[in-house]
């Protein structure tokens, strides 16, 4: 991304969520979702998310908040649905079309939770013709 004075941010390289529970998240992201765990230390655990970290930071209830909806793209989103919910995990909304663009690309979007008071996404982008669209 590119400003006017030339200023130029490279890929999105870390993000972070609060969690209560630094054990049961990482089984949850570790476990459940098979991101690779980085390391954890004290209160702080790190996972690697296909080149981005994810940063889990413990916080007592009067502090905690939900953090923004992750989106992960997926190829098929009822196969990875399914198999979400074979490891448990809790699902908030089923796969389903939120909008169709004028090429006919649809998007298709599940919601689920990560235990930790946070909703995460699937997301997978459909062409006319079943084709995905990656851009």
């Amino acid at each position: 991304m590119e400003s006017r004075r030339g200023l130029r941010l490279g890929a999105l390289v870390q993000v972070s969520l609060h969690v209560r529970d630094v054990a049961r998240a990482e089984r949850f992201y570790g476990e459940t979702l098979g991101f690779r765990h980085l390391y954890t230390f004290g209160d702080l655990a790190f996972f690697d998310l296909d080149g981005t970290r994810l940063y889990l930071h413990r916080k007592d209830d009067a502090d905690w908040q939900p953090g923004s909806i992750l989106y992960f793209r997926v190829e098929d989103i009822q196969a990875a649905w399914n198999e979400l919910a074979a490891r448990g995990a809790d699902g908030l909304e089923e796969p389903h079309v939120i909008f169709v663009h004028d090429s006919g690309i649809e998007e298709w979007m599940a919601f689920f939770a990560d235990g930790e008071g946070n909703t995460l996404a699937l997301i997978e982008q459909r062409g006319p013709r079943s084709e995905t669209f990656n851009g």
